[in-house]
């Protein structure tokens, strides 16, 4: 069988490599070389709807099922494999990752004029990371991804970002790297146990760190976790993917994070990388641990209304608007923990279906905010004011992206939002309280997005040089055109990614089931 996985893994990988290895000084070659890496690895994804929706699995109550699984034993004294695989949840968090890259790396070429092969070699890397992470179906190869990531955004920060880089940086990584210290100590303690629990029966076992084994002793009741236990092993995990997401008060990186990496980067980190977080949590902590899930979820949902209404209100104080977008992902994002902590499949369904959702917004704000950075190189709101006169095709661009962030009907940002709310509203562990300080969150966002928009495009000229600005470049267009497509589809026939997650949100509620209708 054709190892699809394991390429579209990989190629980004491979780019990298090429590019090491072409000529000095050839700028566009990097870029084009790059750019055709990334489009090819997102054909390569396009594939998996196709594949994985045409053999879907029949529900099984034993433990999760994935498709197109590889397999490579790595470290077998250890039970350790190079394991990858798919399911109807992982197969969107692929599908955002391969298009939002190609679309960055085609958008944000002019961005980047220093360094360019080694911007491009970093860029490709992250893409790998980042794949892998929502691939790997083992416990330690997950973990080897996910620090492997760290890497090539720490650095894209630190050598290309605005003036506070160093700090910002060095804050990333200090924030990033200790939560996912406690995440290694939880996997080993789960592997340990887990070993355990099995050579009684079996001796000589080596233990395993195979996700799908593990979970499948649980449901069947080989390995019974102490509660006080499960829920430490729970908050290992947690935190880390907290720290990622972000969700507060661990969230204190983002906004000089987002503020001083460039643009594509900022793409990249906002889009792709704070949806590792939620898928770990959707992955690993409701599956691995539906009790604790469960005995944690009322305070998890007052930590995402609090990143709901704080994200909310500090964006509207900004006039950066790289910030500005900052606390509004830290906001989106609490609406994302909220669904997920719902516990029911219309929250966790439209936490994934919001993951989608929010990364395409994200990048389309970002990279519209590219735009404007290329023409007057600021991003400060008053220095902008009555740009639809000369630009109103981008004015009427990004219009539909600020309605997407606040979730205009019709668009990708309400369907989310609805089954969020509607999941979190019938969910006991959270409730209508919650729900009614996340609408207030709502109100907030569209009033400081519609702020936004008003003083960038609305009202008359505030700034001379702002009148010889040009409409939107055919490849500008283009960019911001493969955006918005998505944007429209999923608002107007969200069912495609639904039904694709369906059997896989399935199997995680049947974990959840017996602790959530049996208390």
């Amino acid at each position: 069988m054709f190892p699809l996985l394991s390429t579209i893994i990989w190629l980004p990988a491979l780019g990298a490599i090429i590019l090491l290895l072409l000529p000095q000084e050839r700028a566009a070659l990097y870029r084009q070389v790059a750019l055709a890496i990334a489009a090819a690895t997102f054909v390569f994804s396009c594939g998996l709807p196709f594949i994985v929706r045409g053999i879907t699995p029949q529900l099984s109550s034993s433990g999760p099922a994935f498709e197109l699984v590889e397999r490579l034993s790595w470290l077998p004294s250890w039970g350790i494999s190079y394991l990858v695989g798919v399911d109807g949840i992982s197969l969107w968090m692929v599908l955002l990752t391969t298009f939002v890259t190609m679309v960055t790396l085609f958008a944000g070429r002019n961005q980047i004029t220093t360094q360019v092969r080694y911007f491009h070699i970093l860029a490709l890397l992250l893409e790998t990371g980042v794949l892998g992470v929502f691939l790997a179906q083992d416990l330690l190869l997950f973990y080897f991804f996910w620090e492997f990531t760290l890497i090539p955004m720490v650095f894209m920060i630190g050598i290309w970002g605005g003036a506070g880089r160093a700090e910002a940086a060095r804050t990333f990584f200090i924030y990033t790297f200790s939560g996912s210290v406690l995440m290694l100590l939880a996997i080993i303690g789960l592997y340990v146990l887990h070993r355990n629990a099995l050579v009684a029966g079996n001796p000589g076992y080596p233990g395993t760190m195979e996700f799908a084994q593990i979970v499948t002793s649980i449901r069947s009741g080989l390995l019974v976790i102490d509660p006080n236990l499960a829920r430490l092993l729970f908050g290992g995990f947690f935190v880390a993917f907290a720290v990622k997401a972000p969700l507060w008060p661990l969230h204190t990186w983002q906004p000089a994070a987002y503020a001083e990496s460039p643009l594509p980067a900022s793409v990249l980190l906002g889009a792709l990388m704070s949806k590792m977080g939620v898928y770990g949590l959707i992955r690993f902590n409701l599956t691995l641990f539906p009790e604790a899930a469960r005995w944690a979820a009322p305070a998890v949902g007052i930590l995402a209304v609090v990143s709901i209404l704080y994200g909310a209100l500090c964006a509207a104080a900004q006039s950066d608007m790289k910030r500005l977008i900052a606390y509004s992902s830290l906001s989106h994002m609490g609406f994302i923990m909220l669904g997920i902590f719902a516990l029911n499949s219309e929250g966790i369904t439209g936490a994934i279906i919001q993951m989608v959702n929010h990364g395409l917004t994200t990048a389309a704000l970002f990279l519209a905010l590219g735009v404007l950075l290329e023409r007057r190189g600021t991003l400060d709101l008053r220095a902008y004011g009555g740009l639809w006169k000369n630009m109103p095709n981008f004015a009427g661009v990004t219009l539909v992206f600020v309605l997407s962030s606040m979730g205009l009907p019709g668009l990708n940002g309400f369907i989310g939002e609805y089954t969020i709310m509607q999941g979190a509203f019938r969910s006991p562990e959270l409730g209508w309280g919650f729900v009614s300080f996340a609408v207030i969150g709502v109100i907030f966002a569209a009033a400081y997005l519609l702020r936004m928009f008003r003083a960038t495009f609305m009202g008359e000229l505030q700034e001379s040089q702002n009148g010889a600005l040009v409409d939107l470049t055919r490849n500008e267009a283009l960019a911001l055109g493969l955006l918005l497509i998505p944007i429209v589809v999923i608002g107007l026939y969200p069912g495609f990614i639904f039904s694709g997650m369906q059997t896989s949100v399935n199997d995680l509620l049947s974990g959840l089931s017996a602790v959530v209708a049996g208390r």
